[in-house]
């Protein structure tokens, strides 16, 4: 997989939906030629995927988007986070560089060399992060010519113990974390979201994982433009780290798609 257009797919939804239901975290495919500049051996690779990836997020994505009354559009990265992470800044706006963990990232969830020092990412960054975010943005520009507003909804997991890479790993770690931008988080949204997912143990705000995707086009200019981060805690629905999914998976797919048909209305 090398063409940039093949890297992410926008699964078509109802013509009617304003939801898109953003998954950027879930694949563990890494192109040879970029495995070729990361120094971990095929172990250590192997064991840096089960932790960076959101497991299965694809999969309830799938299952909410079948189960929803109103289909949604799925936007897909289907390339590791390795390669390029989409939600990143591509500058020194990103607080994770401080981490080693920016747009590209030269060091692993528990704060080893990944890429070797100097590395240039920003052949990937032209290659993959650009041509997504342009993608991005297309998906949610035709939602608004369609139905005139766009509901991005987020689809990430994170694990139940703080890894060492984490800028705010210290704070709660509730079954589901809500990520919220003041100015593109609607509140009924959130209310929604609130309730649809209390079965699961009750949700919180903003931690450890906080903020939304939305494309800069838009970001802090056009309200027309909700968006919300769900970040489900792994040991709801998986065996961690990077195991098989449980029964869980299809109870939060569910979930998912009342808070779809809710932000469809």
């Amino acid at each position: 997989m090398t063409d940039a257009s093949a890297s992410f797919r926008l699964h078509p939804g109802s013509p009617d939906s304003p939801v898109i239901l953003h998954v950027p975290h879930s694949s563990r495919a890494v192109p040879a030629d970029v495995r070729a500049g990361i120094l971990l051996d095929e172990h250590a690779l192997a064991s840096e995927l089960d932790h960076i990836t959101d497991s299965h997020t694809a999969e309830i994505a799938a299952g909410a988007a079948e189960a929803a009354r109103t289909a949604p559009w799925r936007f897909v990265n289907r390339l590791s986070r390795l390669v390029v992470d989409p939600e990143r800044f591509p500058d020194d706006r990103e607080e994770m560089l401080a981490r080693g963990m920016g747009a590209v990232y030269a060091r692993t969830t528990h704060r080893e060399e990944l890429r070797p020092a100097g590395f240039d990412g920003q052949p990937l960054i032209e290659r993959y992060f650009h041509p997504y975010a342009r993608a991005m943005t297309d998906a949610v520009a035709e939602r608004l010519r369609a139905v005139g507003r766009a509901v991005i909804i987020d689809v990430h997991s994170y694990p139940a113990k703080a890894l060492p890479y984490e800028l705010h790993g210290d704070g709660p770690r509730p079954p589901i974390c809500l990520g919220t931008d003041s100015f593109h988080t609607p509140g009924p949204l959130l209310d929604a979201a609130r309730r649809t997912f209390a079965d699961f143990g009750g949700t919180g705000l903003d931690s450890p994982f906080a903020g939304t995707y939305v494309p800069l086009r838009y970001y802090g200019k056009d309200q027309r433009v909700g968006a919300l981060m769900v970040e489900i805690r792994r040991d709801l629905y998986m065996r961690e780290p990077g195991g098989p999914a449980g029964p869980g998976l299809d109870a939060l797919a569910a979930a998912l798609a009342a808070l779809v048909d809710h932000a469809s209305l």
